[in-house]
C-alpha cells in the first residue's frame, strides 16, 4: 500500500445518511444527520443533550492548508499521513482535561474513530478567540513597525522578537463577516477590542454581557492548562486560537462550551523549549510548514501578499511538493501528538473503509 493510500484527502463523499448538504471546510467535513437519526442516537447513546438536538458526524481529513491554499505532494499525495488523526487526538486530550478540571464541555459527544467526531449543533460565538504568550509572527511585524496597541491593549516599548509577553494577551478577531457593527469593518478576520464586544455582545452571539467574562476566563484557563502540560514536555505554548459556542443540555440549560479544535499544531504555535533557550526557534506546529513554503518558492511575496491571491492559488495547484516535505510535516504532527497524549498514534491503512464500517455497524448511519 502506498503512502498516498493512507491519506484521507477527500472526506465529503462518505455514504452517511444526511438531512442537509455536506459542509466541507479546509480540513473537516460536517454531515448533518436526519432528525430521526439524531433523536435515535441521543436516545440509544444517552447523550446529555436535548432530545431533539441536531447532531452531526464530523470527519477530519489529512489535507494541509497554509496561506489560504490547500497543498499537495508528489505521487498523488493529497495530504499529510497521520495529520488528521494527530489533530483529533490532541484536541480530544485537551478537551478531556478541560472537562476533568471543571472548565467547560466541548461540542464532541462521542469519538467512534480516530478521524471522526459525533458532535451536537452549537450556536457559535462569532469571535476567533486568540491568546498570545510570546511576541512573534504578525504581532511582532506590527510591533517592529512601531505599533504599540493591539485590540485596544497597550504594549510596552523595549520588547524583543520571540520574547515572552508581560502577561497573556487576548487579541480577538471576527469569525466570518459581521454586518452592521459600528467601527468593525464587514470583512472576515478583523481585529476587535473588548469594548467592541461589550457594546455589541448580541451581534457576536453572546447571550448575556456576563458571558464575555466567561469566555475570557475559559480562554485563559484553557490556555494555562495546555501551557502547563506542554511545559512538562519542555515545549512552549506560544499562541493559539480557541472558538466557543452555546449548546443546550438534556435539562434544557444553555451552556457556553469549547468548540472546533484546541491546542493543535494547526491552531497554535508550539516551540521546542531547549532550542528556544539557546536562541533558536524550532516549530512543533504548522508554522514550520509555512516557513518551509516561504523558503521553497523564489518569490515569497506571492504567499504573503493578499493582492496576489490568484498567483498563490496557481502556485499551490501547479506545484507538487517533494514527498520528504510532507513527511517532515507528518513527523512533526505525529511526534507532538504522541508526546502530548503519551500514546502511539494509529494511522489507518484504509481510513475511508474503516469509517464507513464503524458508522454502519455500530451507529446505523450508512444504508
Amino acid at each position: 500500500m502506498s503512502l498516498a493510500d493512507k491519506v484521507l484527502a477527500v472526506n465529503n463523499d462518505l455514504p452517511i445518511r444526511t438531512a442537509e448538504p455536506i459542509h466541507s471546510g479546509k480540513v473537516r467535513s460536517v454531515y448533518w444527520l436526519t432528525p430521526e437519526d439524531s433523536a435515535r442516537l441521543v436516545r440509544e447513546r444517552g447523550y446529555d443533550v436535548a432530545a431533539d438536538a441536531p447532531l452531526a458526524i464530523m470527519v477530519i481529513s489529512d489535507r494541509i492548508s497554509a496561506f489560504d491554499c490547500i497543498w499537495h505532494g508528489e505521487g498523488g499525495m493529497a495530504g499529510v499521513p497521520g495529520k488528521g488523526a494527530a489533530l483529533n487526538a490532541i484536541s480530544n486530550h485537551w478537551f478531556r482535561l478541560f472537562r476533568e478540571q471543571g472548565l467547560a464541555d466541548s461540542h464532541i459527544l462521542e469519538i467512534p474513530h480516530p478521524l471522526v467526531w459525533i458532535v451536537q449543533k452549537a450556536r457559535p460565538v462569532m469571535i476567533e478567540a486568540i491568546a498570545r504568550q510570546y511576541i512573534t509572527g504578525s504581532m511582532w511585524r506590527s510591533y517592529a513597525k512601531g505599533e504599540r496597541e493591539f485590540c485596544g491593549i497597550a504594549i510596552p516599548d523595549g520588547l524583543e522578537r520571540d520574547q515572552k509577553l508581560p502577561e497573556l494577551l487576548i487579541t480577538p478577531s471576527t469569525k466570518g463577516i459581521l454586518e452592521g457593527i459600528p467601527g468593525v469593518p464587514a470583512v472576515d478576520d478583523v481585529n476587535i477590542t473588548r469594548a467592541d464586544i461589550e457594546a455589541n455582545y448580541a451581534a457576536f452571539n453572546f447571550s448575556t454581557p456576563d458571558d464575555i467574562d466567561r469566555y475570557e476566563t475559559l480562554l485563559k484557563e484553557g490556555f494555562d492548562v495546555i501551557s502547563d502540560e506542554l511545559a512538562k514536555l519542555d515545549q512552549i505554548f506560544v499562541d493559539t486560537k480557541f472558538e466557543f459556542g452555546y449548546v443546550t443540555d438534556a435539562a434544557g440549560e444553555e451552556k457556553l462550551i469549547y468548540m472546533d479544535e484546541v491546542g493543535t499544531p494547526d491552531s497554535s504555535r508550539i516551540w521546542d523549549g531547549p532550542a528556544w533557550r539557546e536562541g533558536k526557534i524550532v516549530e512543533n506546529s504548522k508554522e514550520g510548514f509555512r516557513q518551509l513554503l516561504l523558503n521553497h518558492f523564489p518569490d515569497s511575496d506571492i504567499l504573503l501578499n493578499k493582492d496576489r491571491m490568484e498567483e498563490r492559488k496557481a502556485l499551490a495547484r501547479d506545484n507538487a511538493l517533494p514527498t520528504e516535505v510532507l513527511m517532515a510535516v507528518s513527523d512533526t504532527y505525529v511526534g507532538i501528538a504522541e508526546r502530548i497524549t503519551g500514546e502511539k498514534l494509529v494511522i489507518s491503512d484504509n481510513p475511508k473503509a474503516e469509517i464507513i464500517a464503524v458508522l454502519r455497524d455500530e451507529f446505523g448511519l450508512v444504508d
